[in-house]
């Protein structure tokens, strides 16, 4: 029954939102549905909340490479949880003066908005501009002309690059943008390349993984993929 409840629990929930994609009656089956996902999310935000103590207070506990890291992320965690559950400090709303808890805790003038607007945003900000040189050394390693497929790419991205820059408008400047060659002009080879070459490829794959997506959607609602249990099978 352990594990049969859950599978059945599953397969229900997914049957009854596919059916109010279609049935126009069963619309609020789906919404009590999406209320009971918003709780169950709820409970593993809980969850997720205690296995990240836990194992980062074992790496502490037992001294293991990287513990100082561990120490960051825990005092983080806390101060963060504190200041967001007891709605510390926030200025509270003109119809409720005297309470706090009435206030928007997402504003800079409160702790919480505060550490969310000055230390969350920059911190996510360096991540992704780290990621800039992880992508200029993957192009480098894909734009060796090995091959037709390689020369295609390498070309394509160096009309894009010059399009997007003044140098590629202005080599092309001497093409009159109204005669019958005005497409051979950089900006315009860009936004065709953009408009037609890249949607038509993003659209295939978007179906491919909206594919993807019924196919495994279908593996967790008939029971064949277990996962989530915890299961081995």
């Amino acid at each position: 029954m352990k594990r049969t409840i859950p599978l059945l629990i599953t397969a229900l929930g997914g049957i009854v939102l596919i059916i109010a994609s279609f049935i126009p009656f069963t619309l609020d089956w789906g919404e009590k549905a999406s209320i009971w996902f918003d709780i169950l999310a709820g409970v593993a935000f809980i969850l997720g909340g205690g296995n990240l103590l836990k194992v980062h207070l074992r790496k502490v506990s037992d001294k293991q490479a990287g513990f100082g890291y561990s120490i960051v992320t825990l005092v983080a965690f806390i101060v963060m949880l504190y200041v967001g559950l007891v709605k510390w400090d926030v200025p509270p709303m003109e119809a409720h003066p005297n309470s706090s808890w009435s206030g928007e805790y997402r504003s800079v003038d409160s702790p919480f908005g505060w550490l969310y607007e000055y230390a969350f945003k920059p911190l996510t900000a360096t991540m992704f501009a780290l990621l800039a040189f992880y992508v200029a050394s993957a192009a480098f390693r894909a734009f060796r002309a090995k091959n037709i497929e390689a020369i295609l790419l390498l070309g394509t991205a160096f009309i894009i690059l010059l399009g997007r820059t003044f140098a590629g408008v202005w080599m092309t400047d001497w093409i009159d943008p109204d005669g019958p060659i005005s497409g051979l002009r950089i900006e315009n080879m860009t936004v065709t390349i953009m408009s037609v070459f890249n949607t038509a490829g993003m659209r295939a794959i978007m179906i491919g993984i909206a594919l993807g997506i019924v196919s495994t959607s279908l593996k967790v609602i008939l029971g064949v993929d277990r996962s989530y249990l915890g299961s081995k099978e």
